[in-house]
């Protein structure tokens, strides 16, 4: 990997610094950023980034304090050695950065983990932001991006794509290729920023309450792969055909969310768990209510109900389904940022 630490150079004795590095939404193509599809034909994914983020502080830990590594984030780790965390993450991003003890690494995400928004991604891609201002380094969204998917791909063995890293570490409405070999270019969007609200605000996102780690539903759908190419073409098609929609001066909306609905279908069928009863009859209720298309974030299984519909539909949205709970977004056009870097 790019920019190992170089032997002798110090690292500073005390400091902070603080990353913002936001979730993402996938609105086509999700599942042909998995190797077992882009290695043979290419992938492509249609995205965007939104305003809520996971915040990574990382510090020197004061020397009165028993344990060498303190990491807090759903849980609280306080071990003796970077090789001890139970974090699989953040310990193999400490190790390929070789940032020593001791340290102390706080994690807050404005929204749920396993909710399908590319969370333990930007979780990766912040720490890694907030090690390399530690070290004193200046690194691109590329390379923030690569070393995410090495940690999370290459030495944890997730069954994972690249278009969480790429989206958290870019930001901003993108199209991601993803060629034979790993490469991976990244198209963003050239039109106004006023065509981008105005797909917010037809945009609803609603949290089912459920949460369901990804790999539980990829490791299916990398198996399945060959039996579903077809599909999985098409969905790669969609993701090209929503970046010339949203290049035309006036976008139309119903046919962006005639489109998702397609996908939703098409994804359906990737994996068996990819949606419930429970999910399904929500979808349907939500359609009747007004809503022109939708899909479920992330792999399946839970997460949050992204839906499209005219702004004059939402209440009706809203008034079918009082079990789920509406969570407001905005665009983010910015990846990864460091917020806060001081250091001695």
């Amino acid at each position: 990997m790019a920019n190992r630490w170089t032997p002798g150079r110090g690292l500073p004795a005390q400091g902070i610094v603080m990353t913002q590095t936001p979730l993402r939404l996938s609105f086509a193509g999700g599942g042909t950023d998995l190797p077992a599809f882009y290695e043979q034909d290419g992938g492509a994914v249609f995205s965007t980034t939104i305003d809520k983020y996971v915040y990574v502080t990382l510090k020197r830990h004061g020397p009165v304090f028993d344990e060498k590594v303190r990491i807090n984030y759903s849980l609280s780790e306080s071990v003796a050695s970077v090789d001890a965390i139970r974090n699989d993450i953040a310990r193999e991003c400490l190790r390929l950065l070789e940032v020593e003890p001791p340290i102390y690494v706080s994690v807050v995400s404005d929204l749920p983990d396993s909710s399908g928004l590319g969370g333990s991604s930007a979780f990766a891609v912040g720490l890694l932001n907030a090690l390399h201002t530690f070290r004193g380094e200046r690194v691109t969204a590329g390379q923030l991006a690569e070393e995410a998917c090495h940690i999370e791909i290459e030495l944890l063995g997730q069954p994972i794509g690249k278009q969480d890293q790429y989206a958290a570490a870019f930001g901003g409405l993108n199209l991601f290729a993803f060629r034979p070999g790993g490469d991976v270019t990244v198209q963003p969007y050239r039109g106004g920023i006023g065509i981008v609200d105005d797909l917010f605000d037809r945009m609803m996102m609603l949290w089912t309450g459920h949460q369901r780690r990804s790999s539980t539903v990829l490791f299916e759908q990398r198996a399945r792969t060959p039996e579903h190419r077809a599909d999985l073409e098409r969905m790669r098609q969609q993701a090209y055909e929503l970046q010339a929609l949203m290049a035309s001066p006036s976008p139309d909306f119903g046919a962006f969310g005639a489109m998702l609905d397609e996908g939703w279908q098409l994804k359906r069928e990737l994996a068996s768990t990819v949606t419930t009863d429970q999910i399904d009859g929500w979808y349907g209720e939500a359609r009747a209510a007004g809503v022109v298309g939708g899909k479920l974030c992330g792999a399946g299984g839970g997460g949050f109900l992204l839906f499209l519909c005219e702004p004059e539909a939402k209440a009706s949205v809203l008034a079918a389904l009082p079990a789920l709970r509406d969570v407001s977004v905005q665009y983010e056009a910015h990846g990864s940022r460091v917020l806060l870097a001081q250091l001695d």
